[in-house]
């Protein structure tokens, strides 16, 4: 193999797009783990009612991750097609989407905290804490999903640089809000709601800003029109069903974990958290995809797109397979730092092992679904999780059933059906789907795009 074959100036462009954004993923979950570092020295029952109140806000901004994902390939393509003012205004309105959906959560969510939080059937004062930390946060809701479209926006115009630099400062000013405002101002975790709050809609006046500034060089339009924000919601709702059928796999494996016992439970939410930030680098390929792909399907460029294809696919086995073998090295050290339990520990090391074997599989899957995103493929990909789904649920079953009692076969069995049911069923539907050129849609207007 030649030098040439080994890198290539796509491997620079995937670099420069994938790093950035891994950085901003990462900036992202250290919002919550500030909140819960935190909120942690006020006791159990603050921890306790910020842990409730963060599924609840977490699950509904996974669901809503549409929002960038539909943005950037919108953006991307126009942009390709030497479009740019067409870029901004697909950008702006997913901003103004994004501003919509969050107000009307908001205006849903205060009035029903009770209820929702009420369905975890927690102690009455851990609740009343959830449900102070949730009312309070609600209010931030519509601008994180502006600063998710915005990044959509940025990232669909070939900058990730940017989208770091202000998740990076937001995370900063968080920290020190949150500081001030919890001991400081003896706040407490209403202190710490208040402080993520005032961080996310700093943020989202930021990317404000940055899209004013980008729209008026070009004469983008920067008031909402009913098409483009009509034509940003038909392609997340797709988009929206994708995600959903993923939340519902990992939702599924807990469950599963729950029926067999604590050991297993245990053991599942440690591995699950290893695999899933582990998943946050492979996510930047698929994001540098997303970006890629629909600026060479904007210009018309079958072979780059193809090529564009080719690269991502490599490089997501080359990074699944280096965490891999980084995951496996450090397997014997993993139940040491997270549990003191002597079982949960063995069944840990087994866990980890698989979820080392399984990661150069994901690489793969997180590519190609960057890449049909990037394709405007939000169909497909929406009908085969519902598909993926389906056959995961069918290979989970026997993994419980017929779970043996040593918990570490119990973990293994779950690990394995999660790496044939629904890694494996990924990686089927989206590689026969990435294959030859059917499906990059040249030639197809922005309309045909979105119906496909």
């Amino acid at each position: 193999m030649t030098r040439r074959q080994l890198l290539s100036p796509l491997d620079r462009e995937i670099a420069r797009l994938a790093v950035p954004a891994l950085g901003a993923l990462v900036a992202e979950p250290l919002f919550l783990l500030t909140d819960t570092a935190l909120v942690g020295h006020l006791g159990e029952v603050a921890l306790g009612g910020l842990s409730i109140a963060s599924t609840v806000l977490q699950t509904l901004i996974g669901l809503l991750i549409f929002l960038a994902y539909a943005t950037t390939p919108a953006v991307a393509r126009r942009l390709g097609a030497g479009d740019r003012a067409g870029a901004v205004t697909a950008g702006i309105d997913g901003m103004w989407l994004a501003l919509g959906l969050g107000a009307v959560i908001t205006a849903v969510g205060i009035p029903t905290a009770p209820l929702v939080v009420g369905a975890f059937g927690t102690e009455a004062p851990v609740a009343e804490a959830a449900i102070t930390y949730y009312s309070l946060s609600l209010w931030g809701v519509p601008a994180m999903l502006v600063v998710i479209a915005a990044s959509g926006l940025l990232r669909g115009l070939q900058d990730t640089r940017t989208t770091l630099v202000v998740a990076g400062i937001g995370f900063a000013a968080n920290a020190v809000l949150n500081a001030l405002l919890i001991y400081g101002a003896g706040l407490g975790i209403a202190g710490s709601a208040l402080g993520t709050v005032i961080a996310q809609w700093a943020m989202a006046l930021v990317y404000a800003v940055l899209a004013v500034r980008a729209a008026r060089p070009v004469g983008a339009r920067l008031r909402p029109g009913l098409s483009g924000v009509s034509a940003a919601a038909l392609g997340g709702g797709w988009l929206f069903l994708r995600t959903l059928s993923l939340r519902a796999s990992f939702v599924a494996t807990t469950a599963a974990a729950a029926a067999l016992g604590v050991i297993e439970l245990a053991t599942m939410q440690v591995a699950m958290t290893v695999f899933l930030a582990a998943a946050f680098a492979l996510d930047a390929l698929a994001i540098a995809g997303q970006a890629m792909i629909g600026h060479g399907i904007g210009a018309a460029d079958v072979p780059r797109v193809v090529a564009i294809t080719r690269r991502l696919v490599r490089s997501g086995l080359l990074a699944g397979l280096a965490l891999g073998l980084l995951l496996a090295l450090a397997s014997p050290l993993l139940g040491v730092v997270f549990t003191s339990d002597p079982v949960v520990r063995e069944a840990l090391t087994v866990a980890s092992l698989l979820t080392a074997a399984a990661l150069p599989l994901a690489g793969y899957v997180f590519v190609l679904d960057g890449v049909l995103i990037g394709a405007g493929d939000g169909r497909y990909l929406a009908l085969a999780g519902v598909v993926n789904l389906g056959v995961y649920l069918l290979a989970l079953w026997p993994a419980v059933a017929f779970a043996p009692d040593d918990p570490r076969l119990a973990v293994a069995g779950l690990w394995i059906a999660l790496g044939v049911g629904m890694l494996g069923a990924r990686a089927v539907t989206l590689g026969l789907r990435a294959r030859g050129t059917a499906w990059i849609p040249i030639g197809q207007s922005e309309a045909d795009i979105r119906l496909s």
